[in-house]
């Protein structure tokens, strides 16, 4: 009896391995060898600032394109583009270089504080309970999401502001710290000459006082300036 259930049992698990083997035939997905090897020399940060999700998508994508245009490790920069062309027997696209930039100058002189918050230290938390710290509820809170989300090291709270610094040298461009941000006061701009980079580093939409009420202090102030034996003689 037991002989013949083994040889049961036997059975049954060789016509199931036929079964599972034809189906692994019958469904198999083929995948470019060409994508692990591109892969292999990326620099694996999976940080996304390439668009994709994570470095083997951005791998695939290399492998499918026509062409590299377009196509950038930002961690990895020019020398990884250019073994990934080797790789693929591309020529090596051409991208300009992004950097995050905080679109925040809501020093203590610009925005001076009006209360204190004494609660969790976090963006995400502090902005959904209230604006902040200031009369600005556009600016940056300076808990530091975004430096918790940069893996580079490139983003700092300037502890005599409290606004976010980007290290243009250490930054990647990956956009970590731009979806760390609630406020949206964080984007990536492409470097330009010389990091020379022209942006209104404000997000404020609160409306200013109208055209006239800001120009009459400055004539007022004009006046007053004016030598009184010069304003004699003007008079009729």
């Amino acid at each position: 009896m037991i002989l013949i259930a083994v040889i049961s049992l036997g059975a049954i698990g060789a016509v199931g391995a036929v079964f599972l083997y034809a189906a692994s035939k019958k469904f198999e997905v083929y995948e470019d060898p060409r994508i692990a090897q591109v892969q292999e020399v990326l620099p694996g940060a999976n940080c996304g600032g390439c668009g994709y999700p994570g470095c083997a998508g951005f791998a695939g994508a290399c492998v499918k394109a026509d062409s590299l245009d377009g196509l950038l490790c930002p961690v990895g920069g020019g020398p990884v583009m250019a073994k990934v062309a080797t790789i693929l027997g591309k020529e090596a696209g051409t991208a300009e270089p992004m950097v995050a930039v905080v679109r925040c100058n809501g020093t203590c002189q610009a925005r001076p504080r009006t209360n204190s918050y004494d609660g969790t230290k976090s963006c995400a938390i502090a902005s959904t309970l209230y604006g902040g710290e200031t009369n600005c509820s556009f600016g940056c809170l300076g808990y530091g999401d975004c430096v918790n989300a940069c893996a580079f090291d490139a983003i700092h709270i300037n502890p005599a502001t409290g606004i976010a610094e980007v290290d243009e040298e250490k930054c990647t461009s990956c956009g970590a710290c731009v979806k760390a941000c609630p406020k949206n006061i964080i984007e990536l701009r492409k470097k330009g000459p010389k990091s020379r980079r022209i942006y209104v580093s404000c997000v404020n939409k609160d409306k200013g006082p109208p055209p006239l009420a800001r120009l009459v202090p400055t004539l007022v102030s004009a006046v007053a300036n004016v030598p009184r034996n010069v304003r004699s003689r003007q008079s009729p």
